[in-house]
């Protein structure tokens, strides 16, 4: 199946392919969170409350799954936020993409 593209301005417009390249990304950071929270809480949490094991008074499966998997998806969200997604201008004007900005006139 091919899509076809119902606005000519999206084939013109540079905008729309790094918001569909950040929308991938951000879907592939939910599926990761979701595997990870998947894999411990279900991984370790299968196990009888007899055998589990304790990390700062909560059960291994939750922390592991629930507080650090809380804090390397913050950590992930702030790596990809600094360094792999763009600032896009919202203005009418596409041109401006790409093109260094001003900075404040020097005197």
């Amino acid at each position: 199946m091919t899509r076809k593209q119902t606005n000519p301005a999206q084939a013109t417009d540079p905008r729309f392919k790094i918001a569909h390249r950040e929308a991938i990304i951000g879907i592939a950071l939910a599926i990761f969170n979701f595997i990870w929270w998947f894999g411990f809480a279900y991984g370790l949490g299968s196990r009888p409350p007899e055998e589990y094991t304790y990390i700062w008074g909560l059960p291994d499966w939750f922390f592991y799954s629930c507080v650090l998997g809380f804090i390397i998806m913050c950590i992930l969200v702030i790596i990809i936020t600094k360094f792999v997604l763009k600032e896009v201008p919202l203005d009418a004007d596409p041109s401006s993409i790409d093109q260094p900005k001003e900075g404040p006139a020097k005197q």
